[in-house]
């Protein structure tokens, strides 16, 4: 079964501030215990979206009403550090976010992001306060992430982004997903396998 192409991604977004995000703050450990990824996306930033005392939503952008139907998270600097858990992306993924524009990410919340077919793009600390200002100003700003051309855009603002060549080309032509790679070259893999000595 073929992967459907991440060419281009479109939606509004949501500016989360601060460096240095790691995947504890993204998803804390106590809400990995489930045996599937599914529900995850409710706990997304929960310990900064929720008092721990009173239970009462804080002021962070994801109670914000004017973003809550946001799909493109905007971030600063070494977005997704910490534990290689790939629950912060499938918490991302699940929550609804489907991009994520930043001015650098951790490897490996790079890789488990991808995998999701959920691109990571860098762009400038400039560009980034360009686009978070309008975003801010303007919440219902269309967002448009193009893979083949590899910029930003908005109605007003066009900007260059970047990300390793082989994420771009495996989202862009459908590979996304190594599982899915395996089953579909069953019988290459079968065939390597008869014609190794050890196996």
């Amino acid at each position: 079964m073929a992967l459907d192409p991440v060419t281009q991604v479109s939606g509004t977004g949501v500016f989360i501030p601060g460096a240095d995000i790691d995947t504890d703050r993204i998803i804390p450990a106590r809400f990995m215990k489930c045996v599937t990824f599914d529900g995850l996306g409710e706990y997304a930033f929960y310990d900064v979206r929720f008092d721990s005392e009173t239970g009462d939503k804080t002021k962070h952008p994801l109670n914000d009403e004017r973003f809550k139907d946001a799909s493109i998270l905007i971030a600063g600097v070494n977005f997704g550090c910490g534990s290689s858990r790939e629950h912060a992306p499938q918490s991302l993924r699940k929550y609804g976010f489907n991009a994520v524009i930043a001015e650098s990410f951790a490897e490996i919340f790079y890789g488990n992001s991808t995998t999701l077919a959920m691109p990571c793009v860098m762009a400038s600390a400039a560009d980034i306060a360009k686009l978070r200002a309008a975003v801010e100003s303007n919440p219902q700003t269309e967002i448009t992430i193009n893979l083949e051309k590899m910029t930003v855009s908005t109605g007003e603002i066009e900007f260059p982004v970047n990300m390793p060549e082989s994420a771009r080309d495996a989202l862009v032509n459908g590979k996304w997903d190594p599982i899915q790679e395996l089953l579909e070259n069953e019988s290459a893999i079968e065939e390597r396998a008869k014609a190794l000595h050890y196996v």
